[in-house]
Parts: C-alpha cells; sequence; structure tokens
C-alpha cells in the first residue's frame, strides 16, 4: 500500500496559523459567533445580499438571513476573506483585481471552513468522509468534497512527481 503524503499549500497554512493562533483548533470553535467575537467584527443577518465593509475601526458582514445556515457559513468564510485578505473597495477597482480577489476568497472559502491542522482526526480515505466532513463543520457538502479532492489531487501530483 502506497501512502500518499500531503504538503498543504501555502494558503492553507496560512489559514491554519491564523485560526492557531486565534484558537481556534477544532470544528467547535468555528462558530460564525465565536470568530468575529475573537476578530472583533461584527455580523448582521439581512437580505437580499451578503457582503463585508470596512472602513477605520469597523469591520462588518452582513450575510443574507434567507440562506440555509451552513450556506451562511461559507457566505461568512467568503467574506472573511475579505475582510482579514484584502483591501479596497471592488466597485471601485479594475475588474482583473477584483477578480484576483475573488478567486482568493474562494479558495480561502474551503481552506477556512474545513482549515488543515483539523482535518488529523479523520480518514480521509474514507469514500463518505466528505459527509462526516460537511457534518462535522457545517459546510455543504460540495465544499467537503472539494476539500477532499484537493488533498488527493495535490498528494498524487507530488507522489507521480517522486515515483
Amino acid at each position: 500500500m502506497t501512502k500518499l503524503t500531503y504538503k498543504p499549500t501555502i494558503l492553507e497554512n496560512w489559514v491554519s496559523r491564523f485560526y492557531r493562533n486565534n484558537g481556534l483548533l477544532n470544528p467547535d470553535d468555528l462558530y460564525i459567533s465565536d470568530i468575529s467575537h475573537k476578530l472583533d467584527i461584527c455580523v448582521t443577518y439581512d437580505r437580499p445580499l451578503t457582503y463585508s465593509f470596512e472602513q477605520d475601526n469597523l469591520k462588518l458582514i452582513n450575510i443574507n438571513y434567507e440562506l440555509p445556515t451552513y450556506k451562511q457559513r461559507e457566505a461568512f468564510f467568503h467574506e472573511l476573506c475579505h475582510i482579514i485578505r484584502h483591501t479596497g473597495n471592488q466597485m471601485m477597482m479594475p475588474e482583473a483585481f477584483r477578480e484576483l480577489q475573488e478567486r482568493d476568497a474562494q479558495h480561502f472559502t474551503i481552506y477556512a471552513s474545513i482549515p488543515f491542522h483539523m482535518l488529523t482526526q479523520y480518514k480521509l480515505k474514507d469514500d463518505h468522509v466528505h459527509w462526516t466532513l460537511a457534518d462535522d463543520f457545517n459546510v455543504p457538502v460540495e465544499i467537503a468534497r472539494e476539500r477532499v479532492e484537493r488533498i488527493y489531487r495535490n498528494a498524487t501530483k507530488k507522489q507521480k512527481m517522486y515515483a
């Protein structure tokens, strides 16, 4: 049996380091209210839009309350990326830069929803682990599936390179 080796990406390491530095160590620490409190981010629930806003010392994330809970969490992590990693008003920036920020936020959402340092207790080779991850981390199963697939895709690439 060949053991897969996996080296987290720079962004995965950044997210895990950021979370550990803020005392976010297991899935039970990833409640929106706990994260926002630790990071001094005001979270509101209104409709129809989900967005983030930052000015001076005010950091705000608004989440569409009509979304199911697991989609609210997905939206929160996306907007959290904008607050902690990005600067500028997307309405005023060049389209290419806005697209770059959005791509970063999409990757961040997957890694922040299911951080690498919290995966050690899971058997990623289990065919149904994505359902367990979705349940434990309260995220859409698509995010959990993508998270596991990225790990295997990256591990497989490294393994082929050194085989």
